[in-house]
């Protein structure tokens, strides 16, 4: 559940921190007072759209942070694990802040994420249902991943082994749409890749080549330094009453002094074992000076050799490594230009068995969508039926399914399958089914959005699911239905609630007031949590808009007593 909210110069909020409660949280108050808006804070929380208008006027950044508590096994402890972000005690803490420039910065428990990220884990924690939602079921092309998310147990399986073999018939067509391409668009890719591969061939390239030429280079530019250093150390080491024989008087007098005193020995030891590494050492630089000899057209040829491979680079790859393997791809997409007919004809072949097995998933994806299209149906009618809906009648319709394509030569696979799915519906007996879009008013929609979500939170696990104005165009029975509705599911997780309706109010758990204030000439968002005393004044106020009489009193409590009396 989210446990608590801060919110920072975001729109007509200045500083505010909410607390939570576990169960149905209401937030009620007059039109801009800023209901919405702790909503928006909450939505930018778990990864939505920003924008500099967010934050405060005269303000340089909003600061959304939001506590949440989660159960082992939650799914968005698997999700945090695969982005290396740790959850200790169940705590989950999103922070979001938003610039004037409309920059966002985004944390998970102090570690920074993309957004992308945030919006990952966010959407397995929070819920948001608004009236822009309910409007989406107006568009058919949200129904079959509804569908989709409805049988998710058994859907999602099917649907990843389908994606994964239609990846490799996209390949495969790809690959023979290319092969296909006219003679002459293949002729100059042929001319063109041929140039290319013999450049790359008659170059000669070694691994780490160049990377031994620069060495190379250094060393010759470096000549005259490194010779007099070179010299210069040498003369230090074996010159005449230097290093050496100084090292060799010490040591002859050790061994003079070894002879007295045998404690001495392991000294001279050292000594000794110095002097004949070192000797060593200068012989070895000596033969390194013997062999040291300028030859400013070796310096030539490895600058004209470098300057090959850079234009190489420029061309083909950033290293001799990629010029390499671009290579070996044209040299096997020359083989395949060359010897067209007889890869067209494997391709062809291959496209065929990719074909026959993308078809046969697409056909048990689309059986197990039709098998949960009617769980769905009868869930449907069940739920609608709680909300006063019980003549209407709910179809979930295939427009098109895997079936219909049984032997066709061209079958159109798509990314999620071969089905076309739309929601069909009939309030009024005797009148034929229609698609949703074109028969149900406000109100209805409203409650088939309603009707949908209960079932789905039962099968999400999401934390907390929040309702923004979903009760827009009903009122009375229906008004009280939706309210009982909603309660229900906040059984099951945690429900946060913008509503105008006095029903739903009066089902609270808690109640929020949201009020606008103005101070100091600037209007801020201020909350304040409702006594039982408090609760009747404001569903009083929801019940008469304007005027608080004792009968409108009366009808705020009784509401009250029937949602307890419900729970």
């Amino acid at each position: 559940m989210l446990q608590e909210l801060s919110i920072k110069n975001f729109a007509i909020i200045d500083a505010l921190t909410l607390s939570f409660e576990a169960g149905l949280t209401v937030l009620t108050g007059e039109t801009g007072a800023g209901k919405s808006i702790i909503i928006d804070a909450i939505q930018l929380l778990t990864g939505g759209r920003g924008s500099s208008e967010f934050v405060r006027h005269g303000e340089n950044r909003a600061e959304i942070e939001g506590l949440f508590l989660v159960e082992d096994g939650h799914p968005c402890m698997d999700r945090a694990r695969e982005f290396g972000i740790e959850i200790e005690e169940g705590m989950v803490i999103l922070r979001r802040d938003i610039s004037k420039t409309g920059k966002s910065v985004c944390r998970i428990n102090g570690k920074l994420v993309t957004i992308s990220v945030l919006r990952e884990i966010g959407s397995t924690l929070i819920d948001i249902h608004s009236q822009h939602e309910t409007q989406e079921l107006l568009n058919e092309t949200y129904h079959l991943p509804l569908l989709d998310q409805y049988g998710q147990s058994e859907i999602e399986t099917a649907l990843l082994d389908y994606e994964k073999l239609y990846k490799k018939y996209e390949a495969v067509y790809g690959r023979l749409k290319r092969m296909n391409e006219n003679d002459q668009q293949l002729a100059q890719r042929l001319d063109l890749i041929q140039f290319q591969h013999e450049e790359i061939q008659n170059a000669g390239l070694r691994l780490h080549e160049d990377e031994e030429l620069a060495e190379e280079k250094r060393k010759l530019v470096n000549f005259e330094r490194l010779f007099e250093s070179l010299n210069t150390g040498y003369e230090a080491l074996a010159g005449e009453q230097h290093g050496l024989d100084w090292l060799s008087l010490a040591m002859s007098h050790l061994e003079t002094a070894a002879e007295v005193d045998g404690e001495l020995s392991d000294i001279l030891e050292s000594v000794q074992s110095c002097f004949y590494t070192l000797e060593d050492m200068s012989r070895s630089i000596r033969s390194r000076l013997d062999g040291l000899e300028f030859d400013p057209e070796r310096l030539n040829v490895i600058e004209a050799r470098l300057n090959e491979i850079n234009q190489l680079k420029r061309k083909y790859g950033s290293s001799i490594e990629e010029i390499l393997e671009y290579g070996s791809k044209i040299e096997e997409e020359i083989e395949s230009i060359v010897n067209r007919d007889h890869h067209v004809e494997l391709l062809e072949k291959e496209l065929q068995t990719v074909k026959r097995d993308l078809y046969l998933e697409a056909k048990q994806l689309s059986d197990l969508r039709k098998k949960w299209a009617e769980k769905l149906t009868k869930n449907i009618h069940s739920e609608l039926k709680q909300l006063y809906m019980d003549k209407t009648k709910f179809e979930v319709r295939f427009l098109a399914a895997a079936d219909d394509y049984y032997e066709a030569d061209d079958i159109p696979f798509r990314r999620d399958g071969l089905d076309q799915v739309e929601f069909y519906i009939s309030t009024n007996p005797g009148e034929p089914l229609k698609p949703l879009a074109k028969t149900a008013s406000g109100g209805e929609l409203s409650r088939i959005m309603l009707a949908l979500k209960t079932i789905f939170s039962r099968h999400q696990g999401i934390t907390s699911v929040i309702f923004d104005e979903v009760d827009t165009g009903v009122s009375g029975r229906v008004a009280q239905a939706i309210a009982e509705k909603i309660y229900r599911i906040s059984v099951h997780s945690q429900v946060l609630c913008i509503t105008h309706l006095p029903q739903v109010a009066a089902m609270a758990d808690t109640h929020l007031l949201i009020m606008k204030e103005t101070e100091k000439e600037r209007t801020r968002t201020k909350v304040k949590p409702l006594g039982q005393e408090e609760k009747i004044k404001e569903i009083g106020r929801m019940i008469s808009g304007v005027e608080m009489t004792e009968l409108t009193r009366q009808h705020a409590k009784e509401l009250l007593e029937l949602a307890e009396a419900i729970k």
